[in-house]
């Protein structure tokens, strides 16, 4: 459910600026399928960790560590999700979901220093390949594949609807699918005797850790820096903003993120006559959300004689 607010003030020898804000939620509570998750893959953790030492199994050692990085996953994702459900203060006046992405930017750092650790341990065992208890190898790994699949389900009703439930979901599913990559790798061993398959499925692991972290990485920082969001083109914002009704420029284009799954975009529209249709801020504003995402919009019309010289996006003065 989502609610709109629209407030226009006009200005002595200028136009108008409207201000519109539709508040998306999370369709659902999600608090007990996070804890479930975080329980589950936490309990599952402490015995990859205790039979990957006893079996002699990287590969092992470095799945938990993978099960590791998305318990932090989730977690940031339910901090981000309570956090966003806090109203705007006098000192916050966005609210606090922009925590959000400070936390994924801490928790990218934290698991790339993970992956050399791992990987560094796993490069070792190359030199003095150690026999696999292939066996408890293969039981381990069949036990995540059934929780991380599970864990993935309690996010599967609303990961159509809100992006960080999305992430929760995707990483689950990822788990389930190395779980089973180590499962196959403790059978090859089984049938073949080659004990360095086991240090070479921890290397692909923590290569797709790697992968993964990177890309979450990559994007906390330039939503930290108020980059746009992937998945938004300004080239198509501003075209869709110069083919409104009497709009013949668009400057001062800003879009930036909120949080994790909020968008927010500031507009100047050149209208020389200053004419509007009925309803063209509220059109503005519905459109953003339906084609783009951006729920947070605020816009403001400018007519012939103001002071502003109308050029292209972000021009500046």
């Amino acid at each position: 459910m989502s609610a709109g607010h629209h407030h226009s003030h006009g200005h002595s020898g200028h136009g108008g600026h409207g201000h519109h804000h539709a508040h998306s939620h999370t369709p659902q509570n999600f608090s007990r399928a996070f804890a479930i998750g975080i329980a589950l893959n936490i309990i599952y953790i402490i015995v990859e960790v205790i039979y990957g030492l006893l079996a002699g199994s990287m590969a092992l050692l470095a799945d938990a560590g993978h099960n590791l990085s998305d318990v932090l996953g989730l977690a940031v994702a339910w901090v981000g999700a309570e956090l966003a459900k806090r109203p705007p203060s006098k000192r916050f006046t966005y609210g606090l979901g922009g925590s959000s992405i400070l936390a994924a930017l801490l928790n990218g750092l934290f698991l790339l220093v993970a992956c050399g650790a791992i990987a560094w341990e796993a490069i070792g065992r190359f030199q003095e390949a150690s026999p696999i208890a292939t066996t408890t190898v293969i039981i381990v790994a069949s036990i995540g594949i059934v929780i991380n699949f599970a864990t993935a389900m309690l996010f599967a009703k609303g990961q159509k609807d809100d992006i960080n439930i999305r992430g929760a979901f995707l990483h689950m599913m990822a788990d389930a699918g190395v779980s089973a990559g180590v499962v196959l790798g403790g059978i090859a061993i089984y049938f073949t005797g080659l004990n360095w398959i086991d240090p070479l499925l921890s290397l692909i692991i923590v290569a797709l850790i790697f992968w993964s972290t990177w890309g979450l990485l990559s994007e906390a920082v330039r939503m930290s820096m108020a980059g746009v969001p992937r998945n938004i083109s300004v080239e198509d914002v501003e075209a869709y903003l110069v083919s409104l009704p009497g709009v013949e420029a668009v400057h001062d284009l800003h879009i930036w993120p909120m949080s994790t799954s909020e968008t927010a975009m500031t507009a100047h529209l050149f209208l020389p006559d200053g004419n509007q249709e009925e309803g063209f801020l509220g059109a503005i504003q519905k459109e953003m959300g339906k084609r783009f995402s951006i729920n947070h919009v605020t816009v403001q019309i400018e007519v012939a004689g103001d002071e502003v010289v109308s050029c292209k996006t972000n021009c500046r003065p």
